[in-house]
């Protein structure tokens, strides 16, 4: 469909970012490369350099208040650690050219292990608490709060 995160993935992902009070439209979305390696497999390293560019000036443009990593490749790159497990990145919050990075799992993911959701829902309240230290807008949304 030429979309990010389309089908039961996408679903999925709608429903996270309304957990924590915005909408698709209220973010945006981009890839670290522009086009879908063959096989869906990592992006090699000459792939992820062909890209670099496009996608730093997409950051520029934004200029977000906190960048959320969808699994662990993409968790790898901005947190500087290639290759690094998705356990050890989550709950972290790390720096991206002077942006804050939290890191979850991707939407796919959690469908083929939904046990995984809890750890996804924790990352996500860590990730909206950032964009509001950061100065981020009020959302049109309302944020679930666990007890309250």
């Amino acid at each position: 469909q030429g979309l990010p995160f389309v089908g039961r993935s996408g679903q999925l992902l709608t429903k996270i970012i309304a957990s924590i009070g915005f909408t698709r439209e209220e973010i945006y979305i981009a890839n670290m490369v522009k086009c879908r390696p063959p096989g869906n497999r990592d992006p090699r390293p000459d792939e992820i350099s062909a890209c670099n560019g496009h996608l730093l000036g997409q950051l520029d443009l934004i200029k977000p208040k906190v960048i959320v990593t969808l699994g662990r490749f993409s968790a790898g790159y901005f947190h500087g650690s290639p290759g690094a497990a998705m356990r050890d990145m989550r709950g972290q919050v790390g720096e991206f050219h002077g942006v804050k990075v939290v890191s979850t799992y991707h939407p796919a993911a959690l469908l083929r292990n939904p046990n995984w959701k809890r750890g996804c829902w924790e990352d996500m309240l860590l990730a909206r608490k950032v964009y509001d230290q950061e100065g981020g807008r009020t959302s049109r949304g309302e944020v679930y709060r666990p007890g309250g």
